[in-house]
């Protein structure tokens, strides 16, 4: 079974979450984490997981949803939700220097300040850089995240910023973009498939004139097979060594999931 370690299902309708479920199971996705982006949403990615099986929690606030510097409240509580049970990720987390995008400063404050979270709680980074992956990769670096691991979430960027995650003990997060970008898809043929898994990324997408072309989980399959297309190989062997690599990122949480993939 895959494993897409990152979605925001918590934005859905909880009327829709068994059939999201249900279908990605019908496609092969036996795992998913929902991403948190403020302290409310990360609660309730958390009681997804205890009322889900198939789901599993990350917690953290998200650059573009700051309003000013995270206080000492939010970050306490914050620490105390990466310790709640189903929490398997720092997520998400990160910066995003597009323009109107919050304060710069207050944006690295936080993401410093989440990453030590994720260390006292020994959680994997799953990380946004939007327009600021020079920033994002020192800050990463500053802060020793190889020692927890992550990733960078749907990953767009060339072979030298791809490179550079790899360099810090990270993985490359691979969604939709794969099957339109050429640059990337050279790219995700040559980089080291051990260092590649994958995502969607699914959030409500009322932009689309009908339901059924929202990205969910379930199309996680399109991603690997399209992965398997650039690389000469077979979808089941994409299956079983992104979910080993997703696996091996997730650390000591890593069983837990392994046993929603198995049932």
């Amino acid at each position: 079974m895959f494993i897409d370690i990152h979605t925001h299902l918590d934005q859905h309708d909880p009327a829709e979450l068994p059939d999201i479920v249900a279908r990605a199971r019908g496609a092969g996705v036996g795992a998913i984490i929902v991403a948190g982006v403020t302290v409310d949403s990360s609660r309730r990615c958390i009681d997804l997981a205890r009322a889900h099986p198939e789901l599993f929690a990350g917690v953290g606030a998200h650059p573009q949803d700051l309003n000013g510097e995270l206080d000492a409240a939010v970050l306490d509580e914050l620490d105390r939700l990466a310790g709640a049970d189903g929490v398997v990720v720092m997520s998400e987390i990160g910066l995003d220097f597009q323009a109107r995008s919050p304060d710069r400063a207050a944006q690295e404050d936080a993401f410093r300040a989440q990453i030590e979270i994720a260390r006292s709680h020994s959680l994997p980074v799953v990380w946004h850089m939007r327009e600021s992956t020079a920033e994002s990769l020192r800050v990463l670096r500053e802060g020793r995240v190889w020692e927890m691991g992550g990733a960078s979430h749907y990953f767009q960027g060339d072979a030298a910023e791809a490179h550079a995650v790899i360099d810090l003990g990270c993985k490359i997060s691979l969604a939709k973009p794969l099957l339109r970008m050429r640059g990337l898809q050279e790219l995700a043929a040559a980089l080291p498939l051990s260092s590649i898994v994958l995502e969607t990324d699914s959030y409500p997408q009322p932009f689309k004139n009908a339901r059924e072309k929202w990205t969910e989980p379930k199309d996680l399959s399109l991603v690997a097979a399209k992965l398997a297309e650039l690389r000469g190989v077979s979808v089941e062997e994409i299956e079983a060594v992104t979910t080993h690599n997703a696996l091996e990122m997730l650390g000591e949480r890593a069983a837990r999931v392994q046993i929603a993939l198995e049932s």
